[in-house]
């Protein structure tokens, strides 16, 4: 009997799809890619000159082969890319209609063909090729504090504390890595100070939401004004006061790995980088690993999941809890050295600028999972750095659109996969065992 037919039959008793553990059919996701599609076609195709052609300079770093300039058509281009968008809606409609959840291959596939007519489309006819090399570096770079927060709110979410302070913990991660490495002018002094910094605030929300069974996103957002206050209140007074010994910024060394950095295209990108990019690498990696495949990712999912079973097997649930919340503060404090180390810029208020609720969004969209985050933090500091590379090829878009666009982005992306992906079943609630 088919899935319909047993809807169908279910509704006659009262019941729905949920009670049959057949899968609710969602149109989220054909209805966003059917509205891009339509944007694709009537706001590029239809709107590129026939003869116009879109020039892209790409840094291959390779030795003897140096900078690639690609000339394309612009009008067919934008065509094909659109067909693409088209035929990947018409599958999501069937997928849809079938109850069938869109593999996520899918999903990257549309994002890459729409962005890729939009770039087309945005050059076409420009004097000043696209860069598309420093395009993908500045995604890379400025993705780097979504990562570490998407990585901090996995932990914790993982372990069942909701972590809102992700915000907070970045803001004074890069509070404390700018004033540490102006007193000891050493920015490796200031990258170690940034995760103790992050497990502070961390320890205030597991002290709050752990032991004290406080709402987790009442105490999130709490603490995101209290750090928010506190390096405002700190900057107009003490670091203002004495600028000649706190502005003195201090800056992580670029490093560039043989061999990996000659690869064609991907080598400038991924290997010739900053210090911080690296250690990125290295806690995606190792939370990835360690999540799924050790014992202490099982008994900290155990925890989010199902507390009670693991405190009848001997785990003690809130030490697990509010360890890993001192580690997901940590991981999100060491991405606030991006603001201030990383890029030599001594502190400012709000440095963060938001950042830290764009990476909660990315840890949703990865669907709780290191690597999916990682790549939704990619999609997210792509779109924050079209504004630098389209104001460098001279293109009219708005500059209020492209500070939009990372929010446009956010906004879009976790309204097609809520409800598509299930959170820890247990986040967010106090174990009182």
């Amino acid at each position: 009997m088919s899935s319909e037919s047993l809807v169908l039959g279910a509704r006659a008793f009262g019941l729905d799809a949920k009670n049959l553990g057949i899968a609710p059919r969602s149109w989220k996701v054909p209805i966003i890619f059917s509205v891009l599609a339509a944007l694709s076609l009537a706001g590029f195709c239809f709107t590129v000159k026939p003869d116009a052609h879109s020039v892209i300079s790409i840094v291959t770093g390779t030795p003897g082969l140096g900078t690639v300039m690609w000339t394309v058509p612009s009008q067919l281009s934008v065509m094909l890319l659109t067909l693409v968008m088209v035929l990947i809606t018409a599958y999501s409609w069937v997928a849809a209609s079938a109850r069938k959840n869109l593999n996520s291959w899918w999903a990257i596939g549309f994002g890459v063909a729409f962005i890729g007519a939009f770039l087309v489309w945005a050059v076409a006819a420009k004097d000043n090729p696209l860069q598309l090399t420093a395009l993908l570096s500045g995604a890379l770079f400025l993705s780097v504090p979504l990562i570490f927060g998407a990585m901090s709110g996995t932990i914790c979410e993982h372990v069942g504390v909701i972590n809102v302070s992700i915000e907070g913990q970045l803001l004074f991660g890069a509070f404390a890595a700018s004033v540490v490495a102006a007193l000891t002018r050493n920015p490796w002094a200031g990258l170690l100070a940034a995760p103790i910094a992050g497990a502070m605030v961390g320890a205030l929300l597991a002290l709050f939401a752990v032991r004290y069974w406080v709402d987790h996103i009442i105490v999130g957002v709490v603490l995101n004004v209290l750090v928010a206050g506190l390096t405002n209140y700190l900057f107009s007074t003490v670091l203002t006061a004495h600028a000649d010994v706190f502005s003195i910024a201090q800056k992580l060394p670029m490093w560039r790995i043989p061999l990996l950095a000659d690869i064609p295209v991907i080598g400038t990108v991924f290997f010739n980088a900053s210090a911080l990019v690296y250690i990125m690498y290295a806690v995606v990696i190792v939370l990835q690993i360690m999540l799924f495949r050790s014992r202490w990712g099982l008994r900290m999912r155990a925890c989010g999941e199902h507390p009670r079973a693991a405190d009848t097997v001997g785990i003690k649930v809130n030490r697990t809890r509010i360890l890993n919340t001192l580690l997901g503060g940590a991981v999100a404090g060491l991405g606030g050295a991006f603001f201030t180390v990383a890029q030599g810029l001594a502190f400012g208020k709000g440095m963060s600028g938001g950042r830290g609720y764009i990476a909660l969004a990315a840890m949703i969209l990865g669907g709780w999972k290191p690597k999916g985050a990682l790549v939704a933090a990619l999609l997210f500091g792509f779109a924050d750095n079209l504004q630098n590379a389209l104001g460098v090829v001279g293109v009219a878009v708005p500059s209020q659109f492209m500070l939009m666009a990372p929010y446009l982005v956010t906004i879009l992306a976790v309204a097609g996969v809520v409800g598509a992906v299930r959170a820890p079943a247990q986040e967010g609630t106090a174990y009182k065992g």
